[in-house]
């Protein structure tokens, strides 16, 4: 019998294991990725009413403290940019929604705009999810993924509103 401290349960015990796997969500049995970036979204629900030097403010602790909990992680499994690390996800959701409009239809956008980018890992976020190892990749690949969801949400906002 597998011991319960060998599984990645054990992580949740530690603040870096906590924030790494996005408060647990990291460790749903499948889309571990899309479950943590859907929790994501109620953080954002406070982010979203701070000025906006207060959101970037949040954002660059968010992505540090993500290096962080990522780097301990990872040494500690030792499997770089392991799939239950999931702060990625939530810092790369924020960037996206930095401008979103009020209401449910641009979170889902956003929402789904992120997950595409961060699936498909176009240049040069597939290059920096190969090259850029420890904490710091894991969180730089899922940002850039954030930047091209931001730009394609401004500009359906755009077009659109």
């Amino acid at each position: 019998m597998v011991s319960r401290a060998a599984t990645p349960w054990h992580l949740l015990r530690s603040p870096a294991g906590l924030i790494a796997t996005g408060f647990g969500a990291g460790l749903a049995p499948r889309a571990p990725g899309t479950a943590g970036t859907a929790l994501a979204l109620l953080p954002w629900l406070a982010l979203r009413e701070l000025p906006l030097a207060g959101y970037l403010l949040a954002l660059a602790l968010a992505f540090a403290l993500g290096v962080w909990a990522a780097n301990r992680v990872i040494a500690k499994i030792r499997i770089e940019d392991p799939g239950l690390v999931v702060w990625d996800e939530f810092v790369g959701l924020w960037i996206t929604l930095i401008a979103a409009p009020p209401g449910w239809p641009w979170m889902l956008a956003g929402f789904v705009l992120f997950r595409v980018f961060d699936i498909a890992k176009p240049w040069p976020v597939a290059w920096a999810d190969r090259t850029i190892k420890g904490g710091f990749g894991a969180m730089f690949d899922d940002a850039l993924a954030g930047l091209y969801a931001l730009v394609v949400m401004q500009g359906l906002r755009w077009w659109l509103v």
